[in-house]
C-alpha cells in the first residue's frame, strides 16, 4: 500500500478552506501508514492507554489497528490530517458502514494543540468529504471517558443513539451518535 492516499477530488479547494484565515492550516488525505498519520495515531494510543488503562483487555494499539488500513482509503473511506506549517496537529477518518452510512473514527487533536477548535474543523472536513462521496448519514462512537468528544458531537448536531449491539468494544459501552448529511450541491 502506498503511503499517500489519492487526494480527494476537492483537495485543493479543501486545503484553501482550511487556511483561509491565514493560519497556515492545510488538510491532506493520507493512508494510515503515512508518517503524518502515525504521529496522531501514536498520540491517540497513548491517550487511550492513559484514560482506559483499567478497562482495557488489550493494549490500545490493538484497538487502534483493529480495522484494516484499506477501510480508510478511497473510494469508501478517507483519512485526513490537518497540518500547520507541515506538522500534523489533528486528523480523523471514516470508513463505509453500509451503503448510505460512513462511520467516523480516530478524530483526534494532538495533545499539544487542544482547545483551539481543531477537532471541529476536522469534523466539518470529514462531513464534507463524506457528503462528496455520496454518504447520507454519519455514525460514530466515543468512549465513556471522553467528555470533550461527547460535547463536540452534541454541539455539532449529532443525535445520541443506542450503543450498537455488534460486539464492538465488548464490556466498555460509551456513546453512539448519528447525523444526517446535507447532500453536496451538484456542479454545473
Amino acid at each position: 500500500m502506498s503511503d499517500t492516499a489519492p487526494a480527494s477530488p476537492n483537495a485543493a479547494e479543501t486545503a484553501g478552506a482550511a487556511g483561509a484565515a491565514g493560519d497556515g492550516l492545510e488538510f491532506v488525505y493520507v493512508s494510515t501508514g503515512d508518517p503524518r498519520a502515525r504521529v496522531l495515531l501514536d498520540d491517540l494510543e497513548r491517550e487511550y492507554d492513559t484514560r482506559y488503562w483499567d478497562l482495557q483487555t488489550e493494549p490500545a494499539a490493538v484497538e487502534i489497528n483493529h480495522y484494516p488500513a484499506e477501510r480508510f482509503l478511497p473510494p469508501d473511506g478517507a483519512f485526513v490530517v490537518l497540518l500547520r506549517a507541515g506538522a500534523p496537529i489533528a486528523g480523523g477518518a471514516f470508513m463505509r458502514l453500509d451503503a448510505e452510512t460512513a462511520e467516523f473514527k480516530r478524530i483526534w487533536t494532538h495533545t499539544d494543540h487542544r482547545r483551539t477548535g481543531l477537532s471541529r474543523r476536522v469534523l466539518v472536513e470529514l462531513e464534507a468529504e463524506a457528503a462528496r462521496r455520496g454518504y447520507a448519514r454519519i455514525f460514530l462512537t466515543t468512549g465513556p471517558r471522553q467528555p470533550e468528544a461527547v460535547g463536540l458531537y452534541r454541539s455539532s448536531g449529532y443525535r445520541d443513539v443506542p450503543w450498537p449491539d455488534d460486539g464492538r468494544d465488548e464490556g466498555v459501552e460509551g456513546y453512539a451518535f448519528e447525523k444526517d448529511l446535507v447532500p453536496e450541491p451538484s456542479a454545473g
